[in-house]
């Protein structure tokens, strides 16, 4: 339903404007090396933890109004919304984010990213606040759909973990049990999405 082909994923150059541009979409890219995002949060100081978090639901809603600019995706269904959210994270997993899996339950959705981008800072404290960058931008594919949500992140891959895991639960809306992945789903959005 939402299948993209690989040409609507290619990084296209715009030479004369020097942008980077998503596919066929009008999604211009930003590079940050996660060492930037770790020496921005040490010069925001004690404010940083909202502003990534805004800055990432800016990203989350930008991403999803530019794949699916119709608005009619706030009233989908929720099986659809589940769909959406998995194309967002095949975007962001296409362009270096890590591996993403979701797995959806009941009135709650794990979203694990393996090989995050704090991984390669492990010496560095400060590199936490890249997965509260990562927390905002989930927060902003689900708000972008309209879907009331609570998220935290649960294991990090800076503390004791390989991965981080994020949890949103659902604050009004419920899965229908078809929409409900087994316990034992590892399998990656990519992967996913491509026997669609």
């Amino acid at each position: 339903m939402y299948k993209r082909s690989k040409k609507d994923m290619a990084i296209n150059i715009d030479e004369k404007k020097g942008h980077l541009f998503l596919g066929n979409e009008d999604l211009r890219l930003l590079i940050l090396r996660p060492i930037d995002l770790i020496e921005f949060a040490e010069f925001a100081g004690a404010s940083a933890e909202d502003i990534l978090i805004w800055v990432g639901k800016s990203i989350g809603k930008h991403i999803a109004a530019r794949l699916f600019p119709d608005e009619e995706r706030t009233i989908e269904p929720l099986s659809n919304k589940k769909q959406i959210i998995l194309s967002m994270l095949e975007t962001i997993e296409q362009l270096g984010y890590g591996i993403l899996v979701a797995r959806f339950k009941k009135d709650h959705v794990f979203i694990t990213v393996e090989e995050p981008l704090p991984a390669n800072e492990k010496d560095n404290i400060m590199a936490k606040n890249i997965c509260v960058l990562y927390q905002g931008i989930f927060t902003g594919f689900f708000e972008s759909l309209n879907m009331d949500v609570d998220g935290e992140e649960t294991e990090c891959c800076l503390l004791e973990s390989d991965k981080c895991v994020f949890k949103y639960d659902l604050l009004v809306d419920e899965f229908e049990d078809e929409d409900v992945d087994p316990d034992e789903t590892d399998e990656s959005i990519s992967d996913f999405l491509s026997t669609l």
